[in-house]
């Protein structure tokens, strides 16, 4: 594969996400090419993916097909862009059919961004086949992918030593996209959180992944793993433009992971995602030599971000090692553009 020339993509899933990233693609036109798009969507198979897009984005001369092998064969895509479903059962067999083609493939699967512990065996499926093929599968975002994983384990670079990273993460979601606002439960009653928390899908997937990422970067063997998700209920009337949430309802989550080396919390990972938040807002904290205090002021806005750690990625699985790997096997991630922001800039 040139990596010097346009990479050929294929856009697979076309919801929210799926289709902002078929249009960052389309606007770095020249470092990547769109060449395909998968959805099984009725409304969009046929259509002309900048059509599905809308946002006054022109033709892009690719239409939405549902025959996943007729357009992987077909188009010989460099990397296929997969945004279909959190967890990873439900999508290894896509993984495997887009590594057989040839292709890289970079995913927004939460549960793909660190799946040893949770599926061994879909994990050593995906690196054999990845490895016979002489692809990469990365599962990558904003969280899991960055904001609580890769960022603060390049936090702790600069640190002689680290003696524990605490990271916190406060998004309101009455910003965020409706499939979100869904997610975290806006609206529903305590009685309705609680039986979809003992469903075992519910609240943010990734929270636990990003931890083990956190500690296998470390070098670390974490004696426990502990995660709680209880809710965070409205103190008034939240009217987020998608939903309505009425005060004592659900407004979102809070949920925390920590993982414990002799009885001690030395990872903790806090979340807390909520339509009416007063303010988001990212924090990393190490506990090191030198001590690392790190504040996004505003947070970092999570759709825009997953769309830039999916298409920023794929450069990186273009030139790295085979085989199944994740953001803190791959090189720091970074934006590219097609042409210099300043004229004249090298």
């Amino acid at each position: 594969m040139d990596t010097n020339s346009s990479l050929r993509i294929v856009q697979y899933g076309l919801g929210p996400i799926g289709q902002a990233t078929a249009e960052t693609v389309l606007a770095k036109s020249g470092a990547v090419t769109l060449v395909g798009a998968i959805d099984i969507d009725p409304d969009k198979v046929g259509r002309d993916v900048a059509d599905v897009i809308g946002n006054g984005v022109s033709d892009a001369n690719v239409r939405v097909s549902d025959d996943a092998e007729e357009v992987l064969a077909t188009q010989r895509p460099d990397v296929v862009l997969h945004t279909t479903t959190s967890f990873l059962g439900g999508v290894t067999d896509q993984l495997v059919q887009c590594a057989r083609a040839g292709a890289h493939v970079v995913s927004s699967t939460e549960e793909l961004s660190f799946p040893y512990e949770r599926a061994p065996e879909a994990s050593d499926e995906l690196d054999r086949v990845a490895q016979d093929e002489g692809v990469v599968i990365a599962g990558t975002g904003v969280n899991p992918g960055y904001a609580m994983d890769t960022l603060p384990l390049m936090a702790t670079g600069v640190c002689t030593d680290v003696q524990g990273v605490h990271v916190k993460r406060v998004v309101n979601a009455s910003e965020r996209r409706h499939p979100l606002q869904e997610k975290v439960g806006a609206g529903i009653t305590t009685e309705a959180f609680e039986e979809k928390k003992a469903g075992g899908t519910f609240g943010h997937i990734g929270l636990r992944e990003s931890l083990l990422m956190l500690a296998d970067g470390l070098g670390w063997s974490l004696e426990t793993v502990e995660e709680e998700l209880r809710p965070v209920h409205a103190d008034t009337p939240v009217d987020t433009g998608f939903r309505q949430v009425d005060a004592g309802d659900v407004a979102g989550i809070h949920h925390s992971a920590t993982g414990r080396m002799q009885g001690e919390p030395l990872l903790t990972l806090d979340l807390q995602m909520y339509v009416g938040a007063e303010a988001s807002y990212d924090e990393v904290k190490v506990e090191g030599a030198p001590p690392i205090d790190l504040r996004f002021q505003g947070g970092i806005f999570g759709d825009t971000a997953t769309v830039g750690m999916l298409v920023n990625t794929v450069p990186l699985v273009a030139r790295a090692q085979p085989g199944l790997q994740t953001m803190a096997d791959l090189p720091v991630p970074r934006a590219f553009a097609t042409k210099p922001l300043v004229e004249g800039a090298l």
